[in-house]
């Protein structure tokens, strides 16, 4: 049984015999049976090769890396190795064997020569039981079995996937605290003074929203668009943004424990990823000599400009996306359609999510290529060096991707407009967008729904269905030719191999970002979850959900749709922590401003506590945001609209007699227009507001690290009794050997 087992499996074209290709395979197979292995051919539409590597390799890698623990046991004391490790050596191999031409394989791979490599998924139970009870749908509550995942898929998969269970996991208690001050503001904040002011402002003329055939309008035709402001602006969102903050740092820091758990219990807490590198190359070649550790600060500043000029093409990408809802909104404005007419804006916001999400799908793919180019440049000496470049790399340039358009909503739309008379306009024509009477923080609302909503649907399902229906198709390519040869070679009797080989054959193949897609996805919904999530309190609730899909799709895709990954040793989830330790500061940062420039709440309390009837004597029993919507209005008079704008098309049919005035959000005087005392105030309280946000969110942050420590107690005595006892050994066989 044991001398069936094939550790990997080459697939090359038949080539003509004598041709360049053929020549060069039988150059490399030929290397292979110099170190030892044990090669075996089939044939099929394809040739297969199947590689087994011999048993010394793997008693070189014992002696090598045996722990520091065991090396005082004889050295003939064989374990049996296992099968993930098998793997990951013979990869190793066979991807730094050097033909005689110096190609190696992947070269070989480029020029067609061989198709594909790939280890095997065994027919073994712990394959038949991982199927059975973690790649299935109806599993989906149930813990997941990391120590399997461990030993058939390697550490790092299984680490992917104690992370993510541990993120979901405390996403439910952010999830149950957003949907509270969501239903809270829908029940509470339905009776806000502000939203009631609007709905009863049915003699206040508002200024047109664009230069032609936009009417004046009355503010209290925007009662309901008002009240789902109210619905999420509210003092219960502050509450939410910090406690989100708090929740980012505990969750990582309670992940560093349980990773210290985990690792633990696989003997890799100490393990050291660049001894185990030069073990191998050692294994594979005994006169290797390692790459020295190069850095050259020319080729840094090139990088960095480089990626200051793909971050300024992102951020340019949003401006087009700006100015797309511009132009839109003008034509929406002159259709013929009322309802195109009305919800000019609102329309205008949603299709400009949707391109957005369209432009995050293509960037996406181009970022990649870019990310890649740049590590090339860079020329790491490790993969795994490599890997932590190419990660920071395209986290960067998806951050902007992601988010330079809702930054834009969130801190600028409405602040850089201008005012009636003297507007800020794209190459001197159109308007810029403003925000809504009662706040721009909707926008930002429909602008996260609309993708998250979009990203979890249509990236999963297409995620699960491409993979799905390249394997539908390519079993049927393969299936139909094989049956009329074997109706008509009845006496051949198939090699046992050849059906196993083929199945895994058709399986999707896997490549080295596989997993690191994986992580990426999850790192950005993150970023979603946390950063502005002041705006959305129901972004946790939403990831909650994706994720529970997520664990099971991944794990369906890797058993079932997808060949066997070579798996990878590792004891953390590598500079992944890092960037989510970012995102943490940066959510603090991004919610402090949302709530001090964004929403509406400082304007409020600043007129509540300053201008408003409560501050007044003798006033009890009166709504201290009394008035506050009437104070936050300027009056604009109509004699200084510019010519742009065609003010004779614009009266509306409820005003017989002149209008004088409109009035627009900003506060501004009525003569020259410029800014009054309270703008300046609230300006102040603003700045003041951000300054005490995130110092205090950040303490707490701080507090938070300092107060659960990364290492539980049981791991730090599991190894001071190990060190221990190890000391007491080598003493008493110091003691025995003296006396002998």
């Amino acid at each position: 049984q044991d001398e069936e087992k094939w550790d990997f499996v080459l697939v090359s074209d038949i080539h003509e015999v004598g041709s360049e290709k053929e020549i060069k395979r039988k150059k490399f197979l030929d290397e292979l049976s110099k170190k030892g292995f044990t090669i075996k051919k089939i044939e099929d539409k394809k040739l297969f090769y199947g590689v087994r590597a011999p048993k010394q390799i793997f008693r070189k890698y014992q002696w090598l890396l045996r722990n520091p623990d065991s090396r005082l046991q004889s050295p003939d004391v064989h374990h049996d190795i296992p099968v993930t490790t098998r793997i990951r050596i013979v990869n190793f191999i066979l991807q730094n064997t050097m033909t005689p031409d110096l190609e190696k394989l992947h070269d070989l791979v480029k020029k067609k020569v061989f198709e594909t490599t790939f280890p095997l998924h065994e027919k073994e139970e712990l394959r038949e039981f991982l199927k059975e009870k973690w790649a299935r749908w109806r599993v989906i509550f149930c813990k997941q079995p990391i120590e399997k995942i461990r030993c058939y898929f390697g550490e790092k998969v299984a680490l992917y996937f104690a992370w993510l269970g541990w993120y979901t996991y405390l996403l439910g208690f952010a999830a149950v605290a957003g949907l509270v001050v969501f239903v809270a503001g829908i029940t509470v904040f339905n009776s806000s003074q502000v939203s009631k002011e609007i709905c009863e402002a049915n003699n206040t003329i508002m200024c047109p929203l664009c230069d032609q055939k936009c009417p004046f309008w009355l503010l209290s035709d925007t009662c309901t668009y008002a009240k789902v402001t109210h619905m999420i602006d509210n003092e219960g969102t502050v509450v939410f943004a910090m406690f989100m903050a708090i929740w980012a740092t505990v969750f990582l820091e309670l992940w560093k424990r349980q990773r210290a758990t985990v690792v633990t219990d696989w003997d890799l807490y100490r393990w050291d990823e660049e001894e185990e590198e030069l073990a191998l190359e050692l294994i594979n070649n005994l006169q290797h000599e390692p790459r020295q550790y190069q850095h050259s600060y020319f080729r840094s500043t090139i990088i960095l400009l480089l990626v200051l000029v793909m971050i300024a093409v992102l951020i340019g990408i949003a401006h087009a996306l700006v100015i797309y809802r511009v132009i839109v909104t003008a034509l929406f404005t002159q259709s013929n359609f009322d309802f195109l007419r009305e919800q000019a804006n609102t329309m205008a916001v949603m299709t400009g999510a949707v391109l957005h999400y369209i432009t995050i799908v293509i960037m996406t793919k181009v970022n990649r290529h870019v990310a890649l180019f740049l590590c090339d440049l860079e020329k790491p000496r490790t993969f795994s060096q490599r890997e932590n470049n190419f990660t920071v790399k395209i986290f960067t340039f998806q951050f902007f991707t992601n988010f330079s358009s809702l930054i834009y909503i969130a801190f600028f739309l409405g602040r850089i407009n201008g005012h009636p008379g003297n507007y800020v306009r794209v190459a001197g024509k159109w308007r810029l967008e403003e925000c809504h009477p009662s706040g721009c923080i909707t926008d930002l609302f429909i602008q996260m729904a609309t993708i998250m909503l979009l990203k979890q649907t249509l990236s999963n399902v297409m995620e699960y269905l491409v993979p799905w229906v390249c394997y539908k198709l390519r079993k049927k390519q393969q299936h139909p030719k094989k049956r009329s040869v074997m109706l008509g070679e009845e006496e051949e009797a198939e090699d046992p191999c050849k059906r196993h080989w083929l199945s895994n054959y058709q399986l999707n193949e896997v490549n080295i970002f596989s997993l690191f897609d994986e992580f990426l996805e999850m790192v950005i919904q993150y970023s979603f979850t946390t950063i502005f999530v002041a705006a959305f309190p129901l972004a946790p609730l939403l990831a909650f959900c994706n994720n529970l899909f997520e664990i099971h799709l991944d794990a369906i895709k890797m058993m079932r749709l997808r060949r066997r990954m070579v798996p990878r040793k590792a004891n953390d989830i590598g500079i992944w922590l890092q960037v989510l330790e970012a995102i943490g500061i940066l959510a603090v940062i991004g919610n402090g401003l949302v709530i001090a420039i964004t929403s509406d709440f400082i304007p409020v309390q600043v007129y509540k506590y300053t201008y408003s009837p409560c501050m007044m004597k003798n006033t009890t029993g009166v709504d201290c945001s009394t008035g506050y919507i009437n104070h936050s209005l300027s009056v604009f008079r109509i004699r200084d609209f510019e010519p742009y704008t065609k003010v004779s098309e614009m009266l509306p049919d409820f005003v017989r007699d002149e209008i004088k005035e409109c009035r627009y959000r900003d506060y501004r005087n009525a003569d020259d227009y410029g800014y009054t005392v309270q703008f300046w105030h609230i300006f102040a309280a603003r700045l003041a507001f951000l300054i005490l946000f995130e110092h205090v969110a950040l303490c707490v942050k701080l507090i938070a690290a300092w107060y659960i420590p990364d290492v539980p107690q049981s791991v730090k005595n599991q190894f001071l009794h190990r060190k221990h006892n190890n000391l007491r050994k080598e003493l008493s066989m110091m003691e025995y050997s003296t006396e002998v």
